[in-house]
């Protein structure tokens, strides 16, 4: 089971190519607690009073200024962090605070050591990473770094600068955020990493800004004396220099315009929906009021001053913590550090605050940030906030040392001026300010006695689905010893419980919901570990919905799982342990990165992946069911607690549903909080019975019955062949990089050994057909498109239900997914390459069989004996209709398809399926469609893993080897065109507008055109190579041979993607300042010929026109007036190269670039593209890419444009609900990615 999390966050997309239990807490002298009816405020509880926050409504320009006097500008004095230099003065915002290393911390490390070296703890320690490296230079400024060697030669180098919008004044509201584009796009240093093969990025969150580089370890241009120049310095240049950004006028400018258009291409109907839930979840804190992207009004007016007095507030050496992962040596990385860094100070950056007045104000901020938030109390990654913690009585001796912070979340923060004047400082922001969105303050329902609710109710017409979410907040307890080890590996065991319990609930013969996910997952960004029941369902039927998600939950917490769950979730976190231990330090640097990331910023105990499966092996071995169900009472005891006569909760539970703002108060579709509340009071008092285990097969096919296929059957192998010249492969030889064979029953198998990802695998299974089959075989329209989603919606195969498959494949670590393209019908199987569905531990173990073994059973019995079931079609159909209906509420889904719609003259292979057309695909004609297609002659197997080749040939030679020739012959159209159809041939271009209703104004424009597939066809059946030689009267005899090869299209074609895009970032975004972000891409079809190339940009509804035009005049541009230069292909090269190199560590992309290879309907696609691809593409010329830009239609007549905007419908009433700006999704637990 494959779990998802949404983690977006507002990122400036740069590419270049493409355990804290001993952390120090300093006495608080200064700070006391009141209750808040105690307190004295004035003038929103400021001492400073005469310095109001209102906006002043004039034409000025704006400045932090216009806002604060300078009246009691200067601080208090607080306690100050040494001072480096005589001359100047402390910085105002600087305090003693934990270090951001937490348990990485040096002396807090060497305190844990000691510890479990003279065995003075309760519970043993957690070993730490032997080959981590930290340590704080004498300026405060703390690193830490991992040496890893996947992939050898490369390295990625992250600076983590802990202030985001969290940390913003009122009138600062989005300039972390515009900080961090002008640091970054602003470095001169960093463009010095164009062309090296680097890639650079920035992103802003409401608790940390954060800059990397990943970067090759050498350079491939050579120094003055011709020998390569490491990239760290480089690197580490870039990085240093956000700290001492210049913020130039002219740069803020080009970033207001990019954060502005930002500001519109987000502000979709998915973020606003998580506006909503966040600003609930987190209403009695700074998270409510603070989102990355900003204010609007104070966006469009900041000066130099203002960035700059935000930067030399915060970007200071003690607030910042460097990673460094990658292939490079420790004393190396430790001198180099030293030497960047070293000189930071945070006096110095102090005395350049451009607006004086402001000191105060970020003065009184940092002594509250200090005094009472859980950034200071547990981890200064956090933001600094307080939760309302939602934990059960009886489970609170479960945190431990953790107990003061659910004690004291709700204490206000006091600051003491001096004897006589004492004022509450507003951190939280609880109170009103004149920059608030209009806001209904959510009330608060008592469900019974004592048990508080926080519902709230966002309806929106853009709107389709009915969605739930119910949350709890509970403190991070950080994983540091044995003891807390073993409570989360218990809290895991029934999390994967209740997740397959609720997808087999969900995937019944009528589901009440549509997706439901139940997790607890640690979320840095908030600030708490967040617990989370996450539910969609048709509009009418919410209501069944809540009780049938909520009584699941229920269930588990009173009743636990059971002896059968505990084995298989027990035994599937082992193997995931395995599997990582067996990866070692071949695991990605990105992966590691991230893992880092998040251990140390929760306060975790960072171990290596060997040492995390023996601590695994060592805790599952003893853990028991009653340890387990003690976590699942704590995991559910929210829900369970809301039920009158149970535990009371701490805290207050959140509960937050979004509807479709259409329904009448009398439809079933109708919701407000009262009945909300209602039918949550009803879920909890359903009598709830404990579940029974089911009987999962260990083997879906028994050696007695792979014996009798055998004889029945006999199998062979035969010769791989080929269409791009390669001769035929040998049937009895291995060879490198893959093995390319044929079986006797006519399938065709390619098979690659991928030990980069230790012991994992991916198969692919590709039958070429897709929804262009639907038209030349004559099926009724979406049938094979909703077949196989029908298919994915099912699982039974022969004897076996569908929920013994299900959990057949959760015992040996499947997923699997099935799709129809346009093309083709694909699925996709990741599996463990090891020995799964094992039961025991150590000496004691009984293993399964290997996960290979088991996704070739569970592929032998979709080709032989897959049981179609009526109620896996209404699945399917169901969630087609949703998606299509969805479409027409999308801005951009609704402009794509009007494209789409207009360039293939209504095609509807290319179009989404509508609901008429979903509702008449019977099963029968399902099944017959998508069975048609399953013809072992017809189908390739490509599958890449760290394996023995030779075993797994051997075991495909049995399973799928047996498979009868004429498998589904019934289901043949007989006479059927075999040859793939040509994409329709454009007629002359022309411009679309289209309309959206939605409160919000965006807009989203279109350039379309013409293109060849991927391979280089055209649809007039001729290629990119032929029409290039044609062009060339000049070319060499070299050139011709260059061009012949099967792959040149192909690689002209990728090449010119790359640069088209790295155009459109400099022209549309850099030099116009039009947009955030244009992206140009290809349709990339394999088996039709031609295809299209489609630009998009999302900008303002005022500067729409302008930016599609400067997208056409950056394409004209490209073919004539500034043609591709050698610079710009020797970039573009490294690009493709690079990722081409990253990916071939992966046995998806292994699976995919293999799959085709041998099938006719692509004719130049076979091993040469594979083999020959470095060799193809370095030798790519700009001549050939211009003369290749000529088969496209670029000129103006050829052209097909769009622009989409949304209009506000008529009568709107902008409702009194949360009005937070678009921010980014909620990312818990794992890599906040940009």
């Amino acid at each position: 089971m494959k779990f998802q999390v949404a983690a977006g966050i507002l990122a400036t997309a740069l590419f270049i190519g493409d355990v804290n239990a001993f952390s120090f807490v300093p006495q608080r002298s200064s700070i006391i607690a009141v209750t808040p009816s105690k307190g004295i405020s004035n003038n929103n509880g400021r001492t400073r009073s005469s310095s109001s926050l209102v906006m002043k409504d004039d034409n000025s320009k704006f400045s932090f200024a216009n806002l604060f006097s300078g009246e009691g500008a200067a601080a208090a004095t607080p306690t100050r962090a040494r001072r480096s230099s005589a001359t100047l003065e402390p910085h105002p915002s600087q305090r003693d605070h934990i270090n951001p290393l937490n348990a990485l911390y040096p002396p807090n490390k060497k305190a844990i050591e000691e510890s479990a070296a003279t065995g003075t703890f309760s519970s043993p320690p957690l070993p730490f990473h032997p080959a981590v490296q930290s340590g704080v230079l004498s300026n405060g400024f703390s690193y830490v770094f991992l040496p890893n060697r996947s992939p050898p030669n490369r390295f990625e180098a992250h600076l983590q600068v802990f202030s985001g919008s969290s940390d913003e004044l009122e009138p600062q509201q989005g300039i972390a955020h515009l900080t961090e584009h002008v640091a970054y796009m602003g470095s001169r240093k960093r463009e010095r990493l164009f062309g090296t093969g680097s890639q650079t990025n920035a992103y802003t969150d409401f608790h940390h800004t954060v800059f990397y580089a990943a970067c090759p370890t050498y350079s491939p241009n050579t120094g003055s004396f011709g020998s390569p120049q490491p990239m760290l310095p480089m690197a580490l240049d870039a990085l240093c220099d956000v700290m001492e950004a210049r913020c130039d006028p002219s740069r803020i400018e080009k970033e207001r315009q990019a954060v502005l258009s930002e500001m519109t291409m987000v502000n979709t109907i998915e973020y606003r929906v998580e506006c909503q839930i966040l600003s609930t979840l987190h209403r009695e804190n700074r998270l409510a009021k603070r989102f990355p992207i900003g204010k609007e009004s104070l966006i469009q007016k900041w000066n130099r001053d203002d960035v700059k007095t935000w930067h030399r507030t915060h970007y200071r050496p003690d607030n910042v913590l460097l990673y460094i992962v990658g292939d490079l040596d420790p004393q190396v990385v430790q001198q180099t550090i030293e030497d960047k860094f070293g000189h930071l100070t945070a006096e110095k950056q102090g005395s350049e605050i451009a607006l004086p007045e402001l000191k105060g104000e970020a003065s009184d901020l940092a002594d509250a940030v200090v005094g009472g938030t859980l950034k200071q109390r547990q981890s200064w990654h956090y933001p600094p906030v307080r939760h309302d913690f939602c934990v059960v009585e009886g489970v609170k001796d479960l945190l431990n040392d953790l107990t003061e912070l659910v004690e004291t979340g709700d204490l206000e923060v006091v600051e003491k001026k001096d004897d006589d004047e004492i004022s509450i400082y507003d951190i939280h922001l609880q109170k009103p300010y004149s920059l608030d969105d209009k806001v209904e303050f959510l009330k608060e329902a008592e469900l019974s006695p004592g048990k508080l609710i926080r519902p709230h109710i966002f309806k929106h017409e853009l709107l389709q689905n009915f969605s739930f979410h119910l949350f709890a907040k509970r403190p991070v307890e950080p994983v540091k010893d044995m003891e807390s080890f073993r409570r989360s590996l218990a809290r895991r065991v029934c999390l994967a419980a209740l997740q397959i319990r609720l997808n087999v609930g969900g995937r019944s013969d009528d589901p009440a919901f549509t997706f439901v996910e139940f997790n607890q997952l640690d979320s840095a960004r908030e600030g708490c570990a967040v617990c989370s029941l996450d539910m969609t369902a048709d509009p009418p039927r919410w209501r069944e919905a809540v009780l049938k998600s909520i009584s699941e939950i229920r269930k588990l917490g009173i009743h636990g799982v059971t002896p059968g769950e505990m084995e298989r979730y027990a035994s599937a976190l082992l193997t995931d342990a395995e599997q990582l231990a067996a990866q070692g330090d071949m695991i990605s640097h990105g992966d590691q990165l991230a893992h880092l990331m998040e251990t140390v910023a929760n306060g975790h105990t960072f171990m290596s992946p060997e040492q995390s499966y023996a601590v695994t092996e060592q805790a599952l071995s003893t853990l028991t069911l009653e340890e387990v169900n003690r976590a699942a009472a704590e995991l559910c005891s929210h829900i369970t607690g809301l039920n009158d006569g149970e535990l009371t909760s701490t805290g207050k539970v959140v509960a937050v549903a979004c509807t479709p703002k259409s329904a009448d108060k009398d439809d079933a579709s109708f919701v407000d909080e009262d009945k909300l509340c209602q039918a949550i009071r009803d879920a909890c008092s359903i009598e709830v019975e404990p579940v029974e285990d089911v009987v999962v097969p260990h083997t879906l096919v028994t050696p007695e019955e792979l014996e009798e296929a055998m004889k029945a059957n006999p199998p062979s192998w035969e010769s791989g062949q080929f269409t791009d010249g390669t001769p035929n492969t040998p049937a009895d030889r291995i060879t490198r990089p893959f093995t390319l064979r044929r079986l006797s029953n006519g399938i065709r198998v390619g098979v690659n050994q991928n030990t980069a990802e230790s012991q994992r695998g991916h198969l692919r299974l590709v039958a070429p057909g897709g929804r262009d089959a639907e038209r030349r075989l004559g099926f009724k329209s979406g049938s094979l498109a909703v077949g196989a989603r029908a298919m994915q919606e099912g699982g039974s195969f022969g004897s076996f239900t569908r929920e013994q498959v299900e959990l057949f494949a959760v015992d040996h670590l499947i997923m699997v997914e099935i799709n129809c393209n346009e093309e083709a019908l694909v699925m996709d199987f990741v599996f463990p390459t090891t020995n799964v569905g094992n039961s025991g531990y150590g000496d004691n173990m009984k293993l399964g069989i290997t996960g290979t073994e088991s996704v070739l059973q569970i592929v032998r019995e979709i080709l032989i004996d897959f049981n179609w079931e009526e109620d896996a079609l209404g699945r399917s159909k169901s969630s087609y209709r949703t998606a299509h209906e969805s479409l027409g509420k999308s801005l951009e889904g609704k402009s794509t398809e009007m494209i789409m719609d207009a360039v293939t003259s209504g095609d509807e292979r290319f179009l989404s399926i509508d609901v008429d057309t979903v509702n008449a695909v019977t099963l029968e004609d399902a099944k017959n469609a998508v069975m048609s297609q399953l013809r072992p002659k017809d189908i390739e197997i490509s599958v890449s893993g760290d394996f023995v080749v030779n075993e797994i040939l051997e075991q495909i030679l049995q399973y799928l080897g047996t498979v009868p020739a004429d498998t589904n012959a019934e289901y043949e159209v007989k006479d059927a065109k075999m040859e793939f159809d040509s994409v329709p041939k454009l007629a002359p271009g022309k411009h679309l507008d289209l309309e959206l209703e939605d409160s919000d104004p965006r807009a989203v424009a279109y350039v379309a055109g013409a293109a060849p597939n991927q391979w280089g066809f055209l649809a007039d059946g001729t290629t990119v190579a032929q029409r290039v030689s044609e062009a060339d009267k000049r070319a060499s005899d070299y050139d011709k041979q260059r061009r012949a090869h099967p792959l040149f299209g192909n690689a002209a074609l990728s090449l010119i993607s790359e640069i088209a895009n790295r155009r459109l970032f400099s022209t549309v975004r850099e030099r116009k300042q039009l947009t955030y972000d244009a992206n140009f891409s290809l349709t990339g079809f394999e088996r039709m010929k031609g295809g299209w190339f489609l630009v998009t940009v999302t900008a303002s509804k005022e500067k729409a026109q302008k930016a599609l035009e400067a997208c056409k005049e950056t394409l004209e541009a490209l073919r004539k007036s500034n043609p591709i230069s050698v610079d710009n292909l020797e970039s573009a090269k490294r690009v493709v190269l690079n990722r081409h190199e990253g990916e071939l560590r992966t046995s998806q992309y292994w699976s995919t670039i293999m799959s085709g290879i041998q099938e006719e309907s692509i004719p130049l696609k076979g091993p040469l593209s594979v083999t020959d691809f470095h060799a193809v593409i370095e030798a790519m010329t700009t001549t050939d890419l211009q003369l290749a830009l000529d088969c496209m239609g670029l000129e103006e007549s050829e052209l097909y444009t769009a622009i989409g905007k949304t209009v506000q419908p008529e009568g709107l009433v902008v409702d009194d609900i949360v009005k937070a700006s678009p921010m980014a999704g909620m990312g818990r637990g794992g890599a906040l990615m940009g």
